[in-house]
């Protein structure tokens, strides 16, 4: 269950990356039906911290916050890639995964993570400029440094910035349902899911008519996940070879065609599981799955459980 959650802080940490979990998490946003997390945030250092651009906060709670939190998040900092942590952090985050809390890092908090072990044989995502020196201090750590994010529960990674949000969107979609998660994008103005195995840096060398044209494609994919399409028919919507449309749409959205599409009906599977009364076969067939034995195969390996278990956990076992 994801309701009590705790963001610990360092001196020098970075008000965005801070911004980023307290946003997500520390909004009450019930006036929408979006629950309400017992969210609080924890210094390691002391009550008094003072930020990478220069003003100080004052933080009410100390490291014993963590012992009760389903999930504890560790924002970016000033030099954390060469500094010491603290070893009583390091502890209370080793237990905090000890007893099945999640352990969640934005950008270069991942150096917190790794100090404390929670990294050792495990994959994660880190900003692209802290890839090597993460890699090299950290030799069992696992870095894929062009991805969003890394979900090795109970372990979640991501990259600079808005890679956070993503992250954490994707937590409380997998917690909590797509409506959940869409609901909380919506009120952030923030698109709703991006694939966490999506590039870091999306090369953007077209010129505005050209990326329109891409847009223009991915919204008639988007109204049409029902139908089987080949590359060759959507370069021809684009009025571009294959080749280069693979290109293109690389160059746009960091992932293939292929990936995306197949990302999109998945998303779309997870909300009509939550929100129909459909059978599987139904879903298939509006997702362009075709077959619930192909649904099960794709939905296994995106969302990591079965579209029953899925309906049951989000809608109850009677709606399965």
């Amino acid at each position: 269950m994801l309701q009590n959650v705790a963001v610990v802080l360092l001196d020098g940490v970075n008000p965005f990356e801070l911004g980023v979990v307290c946003e997500v998490f520390g909004t009450d946003r019930s006036d929408d039906g979006l629950p309400v997390y017992d969210f609080a945030v924890a210094s390691a250092e002391g009550p008094a911290l003072r930020t990478n651009t220069g003003f100080s906060l004052h933080v009410e709670h100390g490291l014993e916050r963590l012992e009760t939190a389903d999930l504890i998040a560790v924002p970016a900092g000033h030099c954390y890639e060469s500094r010491d942590f603290p070893p009583e952090l390091l502890d209370a985050l080793r237990r905090g995964a000890g007893r099945g809390a999640r352990v969640l890092s934005v950008c270069s908090g991942v150096f917190v993570l790794a100090a404390a072990g929670l990294l050792d044989d495990r994959r994660c995502a880190v900003h692209w400029r802290h890839a090597q020196a993460l890699a090299r201090q950290y030799p069992r750590v696992a870095v894929e440094p062009d991805v969003l994010y890394v979900d090795e529960d109970p372990v979640i990674t991501s990259a600079g910035t808005a890679a956070g949000i993503d992250a954490c969107l994707h937590l409380v979609r997998k917690e909590q349902g797509s409506e959940v998660a869409n609901k909380i994008a919506r009120r952030m103005v923030v698109p709703p899911h991006r694939d966490g195995g999506q590039a870091q840096y999306i090369e953007r060398p077209l010129p505005h008519s050209e990326a329109d044209t891409i847009g223009e494609v991915l919204a008639w994919m988007e109204r049409h996940l029902d139908e089987e399409v080949t590359v060759e028919q959507l370069a021809a919507r684009a009025h571009m070879s294959p080749r280069t449309f693979a290109r293109r749409f690389q160059q746009e959205t960091g992932t293939t065609p292929y990936r995306w599409i197949l990302r999109q009906r998945v998303l779309l599977a997870q909300r009509l599981l939550e929100a129909t009364d459909e059978t599987m076969d139904a879903i298939a067939g509006r997702t362009g799955f075709g077959n619930s034995a192909t649904l099960r195969h794709h939905f296994v390996r995106a969302v990591g459980t079965t579209p029953n278990a899925y309906r049951r956990t989000f809608r109850g076992p009677e709606a399965a």
